[in-house]
């Protein structure tokens, strides 16, 4: 007997004019809640996604069934994983189905499904379903009775999961009474090919034929309108983002990490920054519908981690909340200056999302409103810190001649004095001033000596890059700096810069990309990895224990791990990893420009990162980046970790271990 089966078994093919009236009723509901959603989409400003079409639709491809970045994030990535693969094979099933009777039976007698093709798709199939089934529960468990902290369960989540149930209740059941008829006696070698439906076909083995057809039929129809509900919801419960989420990989962000729109300060516009949902871009508005509130982004937050009123998921969903419910309410106000303040832009809720959703520019936007527009700022030492870089070009309202006289006693070349180098040192303000971070200027300096680097500096004609400024919201002051300082690389026909600075480093590197700067720029650990692989450097290896702090502008924003581990390793050192290092690196707490701010909210997030290294017994916590040195020799004394941890910046540690230091 060949393997295959009627499609329309016991129903007969009666049912086909008006089960596809119904499923043409069904996808008008559909797209009718699509289409509502689409409307409030385009309330936001225009933002062209659809560049680079090649690279979007490959990585929707890897992203939406290869699920790639949900597989990222452990046990629950992979449970949604197997679901969704699991439902994928479902529906392709289906599709399979309509196929051969809809088309290829009729128009050309084909006939596919049989022989060792339906074997394969009957057992496929049947698999598929009960590992949905199972990963159904698994949901449920993580969803209302065991919840992570933080996640929120509504009523779209019941209503998901029981009729997702239901659905593949009534399949099984449906498969179950067909094989009691067709295949338990007549074709039992058929029938283990179907192992869950076998189990369910067994104990209606034993009833007469007229009452399992009566069941088998009662059943279609049941799971036939089930399947329609479900498609009739999907846009309207948290089921849109089966769709949205893969239409977001489409439109994702190709810039450089943290790339943030330069605005035209000379348009005619009545204001700037974000009050509303209309003063963002559709995807803004878009991103609420992709978010699956799966709380990864809020886990990863060090603001919400240590109490602060911030949840990135929270601003995602606030957006929304507004967008569909009263756009013309105050954004600024639902979502709480509070909140906006404390993001430290360090890009971990964004780099954690598994629907590519763009958190941090939104913040950055509404931030732009409250200094632009209100004049309003995180507290009075935020405000004199920034009147101090409007009058001194830095934070701390030093004098501009005082910025170079930290080079007393080196080699390094005022580029005001004539003189070639091979290299601009962009300082930066607190290796410029802090007497703290002037010894990790000095150090590298000392480092490009011994190479024979030639290096110059700007001196008293050096201004701050700009980016607390662009992180706090004021881009017209940003603006105002980065076109004097790249005025000045001009000038002096500036062909390479580096900085210690991972700000300064992204700032010009990137950023002022936007205002016509294209100079090659280097982070110094890049450029001293380099070095020790020309030979240009060679060091006296002293064995040391430490731990390491992945520096989120170098890390998360640019990938940069391994060549400042490779520099320690050289020194001699033996690194004891944090918990959270790498991409899961944890905050220093001074990104977004809050290094200039005091943290009034929850625990401090630099004590909370020196106690995670305080865990792993290293004596030392070394760090690249001068905002990361000054939070955390900070949190070590508020924290009550001196004498138990030191703070030391790579450029340090290779300084004094240099063969002819």
């Amino acid at each position: 007997m060949d393997a295959t089966r009627e499609i329309y078994w016991n129903v007969g093919h009666g049912v086909q004019l008006p089960m596809y009236l119904f499923t043409v009723l069904t996808f008008a509901i559909f797209a009718y809640g699509f289409y509502r959603r689409v409307r409030v989409y385009r309330l936001g400003q225009p933002l062209p996604r659809l560049d680079q079409l090649p690279r979007r639709f490959a990585r929707l491809i890897g992203r939406a069934f290869g699920q790639l970045r949900l597989m990222l994030v452990k046990l629950p990535g992979w449970t949604h994983s197997f679901l969704f693969w699991g439902m994928l094979l479902l529906f392709i099933g289906t599709l399979l189905i309509m196929l051969q009777v809809d088309f290829l039976q009729p128009l050309f007698a084909v006939t596919f499904l049989k022989g060792t093709f339906y074997k394969i798709y009957s057992l496929t199939l049947d698999i598929a379903g009960f590992v949905v089934f199972v990963m159904l529960f698994g949901f449920a468990v993580r969803r209302f009775w065991r919840k992570p902290k933080g996640l929120e369960t509504i009523r779209d989540d019941h209503l998901i999961f029981w009729l997702l149930i239901a659905i593949l209740f009534t399949g099984f059941l449906l498969e179950g009474a067909r094989m009691a008829v067709t295949e338990v006696k007549p074709n039992p070698g058929l029938a283990i090919l179907s192992p869950v439906g076998l189990l369910v076909a067994k104990p209606l083995a034993g009833l007469d034929e007229s009452v399992i057809r009566g069941i088998h039929i009662v059943t279609w129809w049941v799971h036939f309108f089930l399947v329609m509900g479900f498609i009739a919801v999907i846009p309207f419960t948290k089921l849109r983002h089966l769709f949205t989420t893969p239409v977001n990989y489409l439109f994702a962000d190709l810039r450089p990490k943290g790339a943030l729109a330069t605005i035209n300060l000379e348009a005619e516009v009545d204001h700037f920054g974000a009050a509303k949902v209309a003063d963002l871009a559709w995807k803004d508005i878009f991103d609420a519908d992709a978010c699956t509130a799966c709380k990864r982004c809020q886990d990863r937050c060090p603001a919400w981690a240590t109490g602060k009123p911030l949840s990135p998921m929270k601003v995602v969903q606030q957006i929304g909340e507004v967008a569909f419910g009263d756009p013309q309410a105050s954004l600024i106000e639902t979502v709480t200056p509070e909140a906006l303040w404390a993001c430290t832009t360090c890009y971990a809720c964004q780099d954690i999302c598994p629907a590519d959703i763009e958190h941090v520019n939104k913040i950055l936007e509404m931030r732009r409103n409250l200094v632009l527009m209100e004049g309003s700022f995180p507290g009075d030492e935020v405000m004199a810190a920034v009147n101090n870089l409007e009058v001194n070009s830095n934070p701390f309202g030093m004098a501009f001649a005082s910025r170079g006289e930290w080079v007393n006693g080196l080699n390094v070349q005022i580029m005001g004095e004539g003189g070639e180098v091979d290299v601009l040192y962009f300082v930066g303000c607190f290796a410029s001033f802090d007497q703290r971070n002037q010894a990790i200027a000095r150090s590298f300096v000392k480092i490009c000596n011994a190479a024979g680097i030639k290096v110059g500096i700007l001196g008293k004609e050096e201004k701050c890059c700009g980016e607390p400024l662009r992180k706090l919201g004021n881009e017209y002051l940003y603006q105002q700096v980065a076109i004097e300082n790249i005025e000045k690389f001009r000038a002096y026909g500036v062909t390479k810069i580096v900085t210690t600075c991972p700000h300064c480093f992204n700032t010009l590197g990137y950023d002022y990309r936007d205002l016509g700067f294209d100079v090659e720029v280097e982070h110094y650990t890049v450029f001293l990895d380099r070095l020790f692989r020309q030979g240009a450097l060679q060091l006296k290896p002293q064995t040391f224990d430490l731990t390491y702090h992945d520096s989120c502008y170098i890390g998360r924003y640019r990938g940069i791990y391994d060549q400042p581990r490779d520099a320690l390793r050289a020194a001699g050192g033996i690194i004891h990893e944090m918990e959270k290092t790498k991409s899961e690196s944890f905050c220093c707490g001074g990104g977004g420009g809050l290094v200039l701010a005091e943290e009034k909210t929850g625990k401090r997030i630099n004590v909370e990162r020196v106690g995670m290294a305080q865990l792993t017994g290293a004596p030392m916590l070394v760090s690249n980046c001068p905002f990361c040195l000054t939070m955390f020799e900070d949190g070590i004394k508020t924290g009550g970790s001196e004498g138990q941890l030191q703070a030391r910046d790579l450029a340090e540690i290779i300084a004094e271990r240099m063969t002819d230091h």
